[in-house]
């Protein structure tokens, strides 16, 4: 693409205290709040294969109470103070975040590094927060439509256990943990040495980094953990398979394609790939299936974006009449013709228009941007990524674009789920 539009850089400073703790501060005065983000570098990946579920469970946990703070306190202290919270665990990591108004910056930093140093972790609390797991299993997985057609796809797409198991776990393996299981997950993947500390918005740097110091300074580093391999065979585990929903309405299908890691020049070009195909109204396969065709009820596509082997995902819920081979006909066929001949000159535009609009709007949230620094720190190394990650985006041609999905999208290597409502497969 070319293009003449630049960013300005925001204002990034890292340094790391004693224990190993990453810190970041990101400066911006605009508005006044303050947000931090604390990321801790252990997902469902790092998991055995007899404890998962463990990363998704200590999400729960974090929130039961540490030494100074009760159960539940965490939120109150929060909600109080005019301010916004929340966690979330995935395949790469676990993370919590709150935003604050600024003059609140030492009670989220309190908070924080209360429970990194001193998490209550009880057998009451484990048994509860278990059931707060099994419970959420049940509303968001088990008992949804479709509900658990993403966990079966992605252990078609990869080999590698430490990739193809889901987040939320095993409820099996969860009964079987111990309080002593549990200390161990906390005392290995809960240590400042294997954290991000990000602070984003309006602080006064040197106070920001005596508070950061006087509450995170004396938590005790740990030995890192285990080397993790997530390395994968270029072919999908598995091509086909048929799974009976007892919920689903109507017939789906879910394609899936293993694709290289992040921030890779090869990952780059299926992420805007999957812009033309399948991101927004505009988008191919939208104006094919739902405004041409109108053959489907609902049409998805994601891009998931990992440390190793990554993946991309289309689907759809055809409309009750509809022809599920003829959908998934038009959805390779687009894909067939991209491989052939690239995004046109007006897709590469409008795909340029949308980064640029994600970032302008990204930067103006200062949780936004704690976030993604948090994400570069923790992944690449390097905060600053956050100010050339555009320009990485924005450098990518049409012709990298066609021959990626040459390679990795217009082939057989690739894995179909078939969604059948119970009593038709």
């Amino acid at each position: 693409m070319t293009h003449s539009f630049k960013l300005p850089p925001l204002d990034i400073e890292e340094y790391a205290l004693t224990n190993g703790l990453r810190v970041v501060l990101n400066r911006d005065t605009v508005a006044p709040v303050v947000s931090l983000a604390v990321y801790y570098n252990v997902g469902s990946r790092n998991e055995r294969d007899d404890r998962t579920g463990f990363a998704h469970l200590f999400e729960h946990m974090m929130f039961q109470g540490s030494e100074n703070v009760p159960k539940a306190g965490h939120f109150q202290h929060i909600m109080k103070a005019g301010g916004t919270m929340n966690g979330t665990t995935s395949s790469e990591r676990t993370n919590y975040y709150e935003t604050l108004p600024a003059n609140q910056l030492p009670l989220g930093l309190w908070l924080e590094s209360d429970r990194m140093r001193s998490l209550a972790v009880t057998q009451e609390n484990l048994d509860n927060q278990r059931e707060a797991v099994k419970e959420e299993k049940r509303l968001r997985y088990d008992n949804q439509p479709y509900g658990q057609i993403f966990d079966l796809i992605n252990e078609m797409i990869y080999k590698n256990f430490a990739n193809s198991h889901s987040t939320i776990g095993s409820m099996e393996h969860l009964d079987e943990a111990s309080v002593e299981d549990v200390q161990e997950f906390f005392r290995v993947y809960y240590a400042p040495n294997n954290a991000v500390l990000v602070l984003s918005g309006a602080f006064e740097t040197d106070e920001a980094k005596h508070l950061i110091e006087t509450y995170f300074g004396d938590i005790p580093s740990q030995p890192l953990p285990p080397d993790l391999d997530v390395s994968e065979p270029d072919e999908v585990a598995s091509n086909y398979r048929e799974w009976e929903d007892p919920l689903a309405p109507f017939p789906a299908f879910l394609i899936g394609w293993k694709i290289p890691k992040r921030r890779t020049p090869e990952f780059n070009a299926l992420y805007l790939a999957g812009k033309v195909l399948y991101d927004g109204d505009s988008s191919r396969l939208y104006q094919k299936l739902v405004k041409g065709e109108e053959s489907v009820i609902q049409l998805f596509g994601f891009t998931d974006e990992r440390r190793g082997p990554s993946s991309i995902f289309v689907g759809a819920i055809p409309k009750p009449d509809k022809d599920l081979s003829k959908i998934r006909e038009t959805i390779m066929n687009e894909i067939h013709d991209l491989a052939a001949h690239g995004p046109t000159a007006e897709e590469m535009e409008k795909i340029e228009n949308q980064l640029i609009n994600d970032s302008v709007r990204m930067r103006q949230s200062s949780m936004s941007r704690a976030q993604s620094i948090a994400e570069y720190a923790l992944y690449d190394g390097d905060p600053k990524l956050i100010n050339t990650d555009l320009d990485e985006l924005l450098a990518v041609t049409a012709e990298q674009i066609r021959h990626a999905v040459g390679v990795y999208l217009n082939t057989e290597n690739r894995s179909l789920l078939d969604v059948v409502p119970s009593g038709q497969g």
